[in-house]
């Protein structure tokens, strides 16, 4: 059974500095797309920013700028620099894997959610 497990979060003061990784474990296949997506309270789940096996990223428009999703292939890992914080930023933020196993299925897994809260 594929694991991801996230590390960070907490509190943190406007224009604070906070991050996330997130390791993944007992991978079959090959890991293709690495992300974070967050929920505020009240509000829909939204992407946050994903990196490809390439290293291409992409960020959701609120994000630009101020975070920086990157991953480290070697160790399954992907981290979430968030900086310049907001209270906006506040969430639930879930790492996520696209994992293809070895009949080219692809399959998407989920970390257990951190707590980030940007408040004075």
């Amino acid at each position: 059974q594929v694991q991801l497990v996230e590390f960070g979060g907490g509190l943190v003061q406007p224009g604070g500095s906070l991050r996330l990784s997130c390791a993944a474990s007992r991978i079959i296949g090959s890991i293709n797309v690495m992300g974070w997506h967050r929920q505020a309270p009240g509000k829909q789940r939204e992407l946050a920013a994903l990196v490809t096996s390439r290293g291409n990223t992409n960020y959701a428009d609120s994000v630009k700028g101020r975070f920086t999703v990157s991953r480290d292939n070697a160790k399954n890992t992907v981290y979430l620099q968030m900086n310049s914080l907001k209270p906006e930023d506040t969430a639930v933020y879930y790492c996520y894997a696209d994992l293809i196993d070895g009949r080219g299925r692809l399959d998407r897994y989920w970390g257990q959610g951190s707590q980030v809260t940007v408040s004075s």
